[in-house]
């Protein structure tokens, strides 16, 4: 048996398992459609007869009002999807918030817009029974713009979740005093392939307990007071676990992209936040802040034992200070190395006055970004920032590179030249599928090949693959022609990802 006959082999063999694993779930899934003229008028209404596999359905449309979603759950395999036709004709606008879960598992939401509310856009939370978070939630490809307030109000706002996705979301126009996501108690979370533009506050706020999240691969532009808020001010009482130590803690922020705001990042209260591979342009106060806001030495550790590692920092002279400390902090304890930082007014005035020593800094030196001016950060091939950052435990970039374990990284979020194709979890998370819900054609765009070794399983588990025609139309892309189909759902599967597809 030769290498390739081996590797398709492999390949079968794993979506067979993968098949055996889900068939069993899919049996009993079903479309519940939400809409004008449709058996449901609301998202609340047909989450009441909703069962774990089911896709609530949302059709074109202006949804007023709340709708509060409790106690409703899917299970491994079997999420409840809240999933719009068309995120830009299906809007939640105004009330006091746009959709309300609380007390629920698993459960997706992809494909809305939310604007105009006077409290938040969306609120999930544990109802309040914080030894039972709310856990497994998706937020996905859905766009958050003009808060109808400008207060304390969060275009997402989560309390006491774990286990949760957002991505592919853009945030635009927040309130003046609010975030674009707020975590509280919040655990085991990733927020990835997000945009965030013209916020209050600040985009993303981790306070309260909140621990294990990982922010990469975004985009801030002007990301208001503290574009990442990594840690905060709580009241006592709102804290998850109860008894934290800390605002924050294990929270890596990696291959972000951040334009202007007051200042990319602020630590307050937290600890073992780390902040590697990021490309920073024109901070507009300071670089980074290390502040105390919640202080009993008795209970809680100061801000300390963070990092800031292989950034590049790009800025002017309008910068106040580098780093603003505040009382109570330790921020002796910070490490800071392998950082690139540029004065492009005055390169010779580059020298940043940090805490403590930095290892490898490299200052003065223009990063030769191939065309800031259109936004093109990508290095040019004599980049002084090519391989001079400290090897890290994050191998992927903002534009989903990998980077083998053993090589030196490059400073900053993008790294330089094709060093690898993407291994397979970042193929699982890189495949796009789209429309969907889809009524004639569906592309697949995917930077792998496997994409077009597919299989097409309708909701009973019956492969319908031969019923629908499959034609390549580029290196990385397929189109399906599905119209043979029946409305309904598929389960579509290639040796590198699995969708769930609805068919209308």
């Amino acid at each position: 048996m030769n290498s390739k006959t081996k590797i398709l082999s492999l390949q079968k063999t794993i979506m067979i398992l993968v098949l055996m694993i889900i068939l069993p779930f899919l049996s009993f899934a079903g479309v519940i459609e939400v809409g004008p003229g449709k058996t449901y008028s609301s998202p609340q209404s047909a989450a009441q007869v909703a069962i774990p596999g089911d896709t609530i359905l949302i059709f074109p449309s202006i949804y007023t009002g709340s709708n509060l979603i409790t106690n409703i759950h899917g299970n491994e395999g079997q999420y409840i999807y809240f999933l719009g036709v068309n995120p830009e004709l299906v809007v939640f606008n105004g009330g006091s918030q746009g959709l309300h879960f609380s007390d629920v598992s698993y459960i997706h939401i992809e494909g809305l817009s939310f604007t105009g509310h006077t409290g938040n856009g969306v609120n999930i939370d544990d109802g309040g029974s914080f030894d039972t978070p709310t856990r497994h939630i998706n937020v996905v490809n859905c766009h958050f713009y003009d808060m109808g307030a400008q207060g304390n109000n969060d275009f997402l706002k989560m309390s006491g979740i774990d286990d949760f996705l957002v991505s592919g979301c853009t945030f635009e126009n927040g309130a003046n005093g609010g975030s674009g996501i707020d975590m509280v108690g919040c655990h085991q979370g990733e927020i990835t392939r997000c945009t965030f533009k013209s916020m209050g506050s600040n985009c993303i706020q981790a306070k309260g307990g909140t621990q294990f999240i990982d922010i990469f691969k975004n985009r801030f532009e002007d990301g208001g007071q503290r574009a990442l808020n990594l840690g905060g001010s709580t009241g006592l009482q709102f804290f998850r676990p109860l008894d934290a130590q800390f605002e924050a803690a294990d929270i890596n922020v990696y291959a972000n992209i951040f334009y202007r705001g007051w200042t990319p990042i602020a630590y307050v209260g937290s600890i073992r936040v780390h902040v590697v591979n990021n490309t920073i342009i024109n901070p507009e106060n300071w670089v980074m802040r290390i502040l105390q806001e919640t202080v009993d030495v008795t209970r809680f550790l100061p801000c300390g034992d963070n990092s800031f590692v292989n950034n590049i920092v790009y800025f002017s002279n309008s910068l106040a200070t580098y780093v603003n400390i505040g009382p109570n902090t330790d921020a002796a304890s910070f490490e800071f190395k392998n950082n690139l930082w540029y004065n492009h007014q005055t390169p010779t005035n580059s020298s940043p006055n940090l805490p403590t020593l930095e290892s490898n800094r490299i200052t003065g030196l223009d990063p030769l970004f191939v065309d800031i001016s259109s936004g093109d950060l990508t290095l040019s091939e004599n980049s002084p920032a090519i391989d001079k950052g400290f090897l890290s435990n994050f191998t992927m970039d903002y534009n989903g590179k990998s980077v083998p374990q053993g090589m030196t990284n490059d400073i900053g979020a993008i790294e330089y030249g094709d060093v690898s194709s993407l291994n397979f979890f970042a193929k699982k998370s890189n495949g796009i599928v789209f429309p969907n819900p889809c009524s004639t054609f569906l592309f697949i765009e995917s930077e792998s090949k496997h994409h077009q070794q597919l299989s097409l399983f309708d909701a009973s588990g019956v492969n319908v693959t031969n019923n629908v025609k499959v034609t390549s139309i580029g290196k990385n892309v397929t189109k399906i022609n599905m119209e043979q189909l029946r409305a309904g759902i598929y389960h579509l599967m290639t040796p590198s990802f699995y969708k769930k597809i609805v068919k209308i």
